[in-house]
């Protein structure tokens, strides 16, 4: 048996995707809020996302000097709309009936509460696991 044996890919996790109401707007018969379902991206999914939201910035006072910024907003609706199985953002028929051409619109236009978009994206990054603040990870590597 390899000693790398625990480490093969037959052993990992399979990560289940979850279901979550994003937004109380939109019920089913009973008038329960419909749930969504969302899948786990992953690591290489997360970076292409962030490479695709960074902008360069001028550093003040170095002329023709620039610095990368995560344009922070744009890559949670990314990464929100990546997670997303149902409702399928990408279907034309779905964005067509709220007037918008894109998933990223679509979904600003399905959860148009602010509060409610902000919940979910809370969700979505703890789903994530984005949940661990590195100085919890310290704390923890210490002990």
């Amino acid at each position: 048996m390899s000693k790398f044996a625990r480490f093969m890919k037959a052993n990992k996790k399979v990560q289940e995707n979850v279901f979550y109401a994003a937004t109380k707007s939109l019920c089913d018969e009973n008038g329960q809020p419909l749930p969504w379902e969302f899948r786990h991206i992953s690591t290489a999914q997360a970076e292409a996302i962030r490479e695709d939201c960074m902008k360069d910035v001028p550093v003040l006072g170095k002329p023709g000097m620039y610095r990368p910024k995560l344009k922070t907003s744009e890559y949670l609706r990314q990464m929100i709309t990546a997670s997303v199985v149902e409702p399928d953002l990408f279907d034309r028929e779905l964005q067509d009936s709220y007037g918008v051409a894109t998933p990223e619109d679509l979904l600003l236009a399905m959860v148009d509460e602010p509060g409610e978009y902000n919940a979910l994206a809370a969700f979505v990054q703890k789903f994530q696991g984005f949940n661990i603040s590195f100085e919890d990870k310290v704390e923890e590597a210490k002990n």
